[in-house]
């Protein structure tokens, strides 16, 4: 360590600080002891490190899909801020299996995690029992667990399925379809909510059969948006609550040999890298993956270091409306295979 401490110029103190995370360091102190760090290849004893300071430098990251984008840009970002606060990433992927979930928040525990980041799946008791037991700094991200006092990153999931729903009734569109998430959960209800203040707000009348449940999940979209499109009384436009389910939506449409956005259109939540590369280009709602993972490791580092003490706070971020080809407007009185003479 004192190589190190020669080497980047500061006192052996703060290489400490920076290797054991016992306190803050200034961002280009801490790049000059990593520099140095990496230059003279020094390797920290976690083991020696743990006995002294009561901590592993260790967090446990909980999500329901690996799969989905939106979960591994969240999980890079909360990993980058992660290491260079010194700290490692232990990854669990739950496959939203609430019983794996309360699982994989054992192990964490009993391998004495210093905090744990999760984006729960279900909201029962046990889940908030498996938490409160851990007696660990808690970070939920995506979703709110009710009756569970923590801190919390999300987005402001009404006021986004707003934006997207307001936008199409401007194109003319009235009866607007909405693939929903789990009503279980918080995001489901969330936008699903939003929904229907769109539909208030615009004063038109919510049909039941306009609402499908997908659970997040592509196939229970493809299901979802046959019935949709094979009803007496079709959507002229989608909303898919996720983007995994966006693409059983994209699915269902090429089995009914249906085009977008000419006989219907779409639009997803959630932004993804190939969205602009689908042809139609996606109408989306972008979240802001990266701020949601930076945000959601600083608040659990602030928490471990007691930089931050008392209630659970929420970050609420905001989404962004992405507007390209897959959305038109609505000719009244038109055939859904004439739709497509509308301008956009």
């Amino acid at each position: 360590m004192l190589a190190v401490a020669k080497a980047a110029k500061v006192s052996i103190f703060t290489v400490s600080a920076v290797v054991n995370g016992t306190s803050v360091v200034s961002d280009q102190r801490r790049e000059r002891v990593e520099k140095a760090i990496r230059a003279i290849g020094y390797k920290r004893n976690a083991v020696a490190r743990s006995l002294k300071t009561g901590r592993t430098q260790t967090i446990g990251v909980v999500i329901g899909d690996i799969t989905n984008p939106f979960y591994t840009d969240v999980v890079a970002a909360i990993q980058q801020v992660l290491y260079r606060a010194g700290y490692g990433v232990m990854l669990c992927c739950n496959d939203r299996d609430v019983t794996l979930q309360e699982d994989h928040i054992a192990v964490l525990r009993d391998r004495r995690v210093d905090g744990l980041i999760i984006s729960p799946t279900g909201e029962d008791t046990h889940l908030r029992k498996a938490l409160e037991q851990t007696h660990l700094p808690v970070v939920l991200v995506d979703r709110i667990l009710t009756g569970f006092d923590c801190d919390a990153v999300i987005i402001e999931n009404r006021s986004a399925v707003r934006s997207v729903m307001r936008y199409l009734i401007s194109l003319g569109h009235r009866r607007i379809g909405f693939i929903s998430g789990l009503l279980g959960s918080f995001t489901g209800r969330e936008r699903l909510a939003g929904y229907n203040d769109a539909l208030k707000e615009a004063g038109i009348a919510r049909e039941q059969g306009l609402v499908q449940l997908g659970n997040f999940r592509s196939d229970e979209a493809y299901e979802a948006t046959l019935r949709l499109m094979t009803a007496a009384k079709s959507p002229t436009a989608i909303i898919s609550s996720n983007n995994q389910m966006v693409i059983g939506v994209m699915k269902a449409l090429n089995h009914l040999k249906l085009s977008c956005p000419e006989d219907i259109s779409v639009a997803g939540f959630d932004d993804f890298p190939w969205a602009d590369a689908f042809r139609p280009q996606l109408t989306t709602i972008a979240q802001p993956v990266r701020a949601i993972g930076e945000q959601a490791a600083h608040l659990l580092i602030e928490r471990i270091d007691g930089r931050a003490k008392g209630k659970g706070r929420k970050v609420i971020l905001a989404g962004e409306l992405k507007v390209r080809e897959s959305c038109r407007r609505v000719i009244p009185g038109a055939t859904r295979k004439s739709r497509g003479e509308a301008a956009q």
